[in-house]
């Protein structure tokens, strides 16, 4: 008497299928938001940088310009010189905040092959919330002659000025001779105030100022 054996085949029930596909559909969006955060935090992370760079850069600059103000006076459009070294009436440029202009020397200019001076004018001003570096071909710009403009940082709300004198921070800049020292403050949307202080071409002791 010959005996049959035969194998039951038992597939998934519906109910099992429904949480298999739930546990797999938690799982992928845990894992979507993990992938999504690290990226935007990557995202921030990077801009961030970005702009503490642009910062950084933009304060070397500014620190190599007021290393090297010239004794020199200010002359706008052709107009007669300024009595001032040093600038700062907004007016008198295309600033939203305060602004500051002088002359620094030392543009290169090897052997002055170049058919202009190896000093340059220079402004700093804030236009559409952006700090602006501003200069000149020639060091005294004439009546209606274009100036080149070099953008420097976006975000910017307010720019101020103070001079240290040898005795006191002033928030104007009235003598006739250059302070000792330059202090910048930049009101920024994504850091806040940040404010610098830069030494002025002499022989001020930096223990004096900072």
């Amino acid at each position: 008497m010959s005996t049959y054996h035969t194998d039951k085949q038992q597939g998934f029930t519906l109910l099992e299928l429904l949480i298999a596909i739930s546990i797999f559909a938690i799982i992928s969006l845990a894992s979507f938001s993990l992938l999504d955060t690290i990226i935007s935090s990557e995202e921030k992370s990077t801009n961030r940088l970005n702009s503490t760079n642009d910062i950084q850069r933009a304060f070397i600059l500014i620190e190599r310009d007021f290393l090297q103000i010239a004794r020199r006076s200010v002359r706008l459009e052709g107009e007669e010189p300024l009595k001032t070294f040093i600038h700062t009436d907004s007016n008198a440029f295309e600033s939203s905040a305060q602004a500051i202009g002088f002359v620094r020397s030392g543009w290169t200019n090897p052997g002055l092959l170049l058919p202009r001076s190896d000093m340059q004018s220079v402004a700093y001003q804030v236009n559409d919330e952006t700090l602006e570096r501003v200069h000149y071909n020639f060091v005294d710009a004439t009546l209606g002659e274009k100036p080149k403009i070099r953008k420097l940082l976006t975000g910017v709300n307010d720019l101020s000025f103070e001079f240290y004198n040898g005795k006191k921070w002033n928030k104007t800049y009235e003598d006739k001779d250059l302070p000792m020292a330059i202090a910048i403050t930049l009101d920024t949307k994504e850091f806040g105030i940040i404010q610098r202080k830069f030494l002025v071409a002499g022989e001020a002791r930096k223990s004096d100022i900072f």
